[in-house]
């Protein structure tokens, strides 16, 4: 019972991270937009990542069970972390939130002629949401270990933060950057234990598949 409420924090905890760190990108995109096309390309950002969320979940959940995806996606996760690490120390989320905030406002910002059109913003937006949404259902993925539940509350968390609540993540991660820290130990916490499990587990690490190893049972299930 423990076990499962400390999961479902670390699942709370890696979305509020990296859904913020999504808002960042999409608010920045939006900027060089004229005024009444920044709103259209924000929402429509939301959606694309909505989606590829929850395509990347289908996904992750077939392929994690793959005998060495699990060491790959932990080399993943872990360079997630050092990115993450960057944008904290540079105060990423003071910029994010500036962003945010003028992507949003009508009045303010940029209001002149576009710097860009809508549709190159999108492709911006959407080379980018690629990257995001598979950090986000890979963390998420590593958490739940197979349990649906987890992952669907995983994934509809991260899109509910990101659609309504995107603003007010950026303000948090600005003024109490403590929150962005123990963020970022929890995903170098899951991402250790990801890579331990995708080296020494008997059913799907790389250690026993190559002979290196014997291996363990390391899933929730089996000790």
């Amino acid at each position: 019972m423990i076990d499962t409420a400390m999961d479902f924090g670390k699942i709370i905890i890696a979305d509020l991270i990296l859904s913020g760190d999504n808002a960042l990108v999409i608010g920045m995109a939006a900027a060089g937009l004229s005024p009444e096309l920044r709103r259209k390309a924000i929402i429509y950002g939301m959606v694309i990542a909505a989606v590829l969320r929850i395509v990347f979940a289908v996904i992750a959940t077939t392929l994690l069970g793959i005998p060495g995806i699990l060491f790959v996606g932990a080399l993943l996760l872990i360079w997630v972390c050092w990115r993450l690490f960057v944008e904290i120390r540079e105060g990423a989320g003071a910029e994010a939130e500036h962003a945010m905030a003028t992507a949003g406002d009508p009045a303010g910002g940029y209001t002149g002629a576009p710097q860009r059109t809508m549709l190159s913003a999108l492709i911006s937006i959407t080379i980018a949401d690629v990257s995001m949404s598979l950090d986000n259902v890979l963390a998420v993925a590593a958490i739940a270990d197979g349990d649906r539940v987890m992952l669907v509350f995983g994934l509809g968390l991260a899109i509910v933060l990101m659609a309504f609540c995107a603003t007010i993540i950026m303000k948090l991660l600005t003024h109490y950057p403590w929150i962005s820290w123990l963020g970022l130990v929890v995903l170098v916490y899951v991402a250790g234990e990801m890579l331990f499990r995708g080296f020494f587990d008997i059913n799907h690490g790389i250690g026993p598949m190559l002979g290196l190893v014997e291996g363990m049972h390391l899933g929730k299930g089996g000790h």
